[in-house]
């Protein structure tokens, strides 16, 4: 149980992921959150750093889809400036929205990685699943009032995680 809230990997940014780890790693599709992970909370826009990191993803060959939990009308406007596929209205950490994006993406989840800033949806979500998963700091602290309570118990979850040794 515990298990399913731990990253394979935890990043400050998105430029801290090492591509050729993932590639080493067999992974050829990441899927993105969107919110605090790619585009600051309830903002479209884009820092031109990540933007010019997502177009080097891409560059890479490595397949890339967005999957949120936001609207589809605000998740649209953002993967449309990549060309990119997306799942919104996701329900993440329910597996339905991330399987959509791996069929979509044609990769299986072995292939795949998923990065976000929550525990509670993008880490639980891809590892239900088995995609490597990858934690990333928020980029902004300004979120939407439920975000903030879930980060409550995402600080005691990795508390926990930490003195069971499970979590660097």
């Amino acid at each position: 149980m515990y298990r399913l809230l731990c990253p394979d990997m935890t990043v400050n940014t998105l430029h801290e992921i090492d591509l050729n780890d993932l590639e080493r790693l067999g992974i050829c599709g990441i899927i993105f959150d969107l919110d605090n992970t790619i585009v600051p909370w309830n903002s479209l826009e884009m820092c031109p750093r990540i933007t010019d990191w997502l177009n080097e993803v891409q560059a890479r060959g490595f397949k890339v889809a967005i999957v949120s939990n936001n609207w589809q009308k605000r998740v649209k406007e953002i993967a449309q400036r990549f060309n990119l596929p997306f799942v919104s209205r996701a329900y993440k950490p329910a597996k339905a929205g991330f399987r959509r994006a791996l069929a979509v993406l044609g990769v299986q989840p072995h292939q795949a990685a998923v990065v976000g800033d929550q525990l509670f949806t993008d880490i639980l979500g891809g590892n239900r699943l088995g995609l490597y998963t990858i934690w990333v700091k928020p980029l902004t602290t300004k979120e939407f009032i439920g975000t903030r309570i879930h980060r409550q118990f995402e600080k005691l979850a990795v508390l926990l995680l930490r003195a069971k040794g499970l979590m660097k």
